[in-house]
């Protein structure tokens, strides 16, 4: 599966893309905080980090961003759950964007799951998320690969 990087015209395949991964995995989420989310990562966070996609055909079937080391968007649409894409993603942020940590939703066990699977260690815990809300951060690192 190739990387490649997306520019702002793939931004409203990208926020799409979210809002479909964050109804099947982010079940703690309410409505509201969903809605207020979602023209914040479109209009700012987008653009504060690299970001990488893998197209299956003309679709998204995933895409990842990465600032300062620290994976801060992984996001695989539900239809290609299971095959892949988020492994190649974050292989691929790991050995070219440097990328060695990662903040999960305590309330995804999917993807602790799943970053523990890449080699990532649980390295301490927050009790509020990146904008203070009360949804619990467990941090992550990857040894650099030798």
């Amino acid at each position: 599966m190739n990387v490649v990087k997306v520019s702002q015209q793939d931004y409203p395949a990208l926020i799409t893309l979210w809002e479909a991964s964050v109804r099947a995995t982010h079940h703690f989420l309410p409505e509201p905080q969903i809605a207020q989310l979602k023209p914040l990562i479109l209009e700012h966070y987008f653009d504060a980090v690299v970001l990488g996609a893998i197209k299956q055909g003309n679709e998204v079937a995933g895409f990842i961003g990465v600032a300062e080391g620290n994976i801060e968007m992984l996001f695989v649409h539900p239809d290609f759950f299971g095959q892949g894409v988020g492994r190649a993603l974050t292989l691929n942020a790991i050995q070219y964007l440097g990328a060695s940590r990662v903040d999960v939703n305590e309330q995804n066990p999917q993807a602790i799951g799943f970053y523990e699977k890449m080699g990532f260690k649980r390295t301490g815990r927050s009790a509020l998320d990146g904008q203070g809300n009360p949804f619990p951060l467990i941090h992550m690192a990857i040894e650099a690969a030798q």
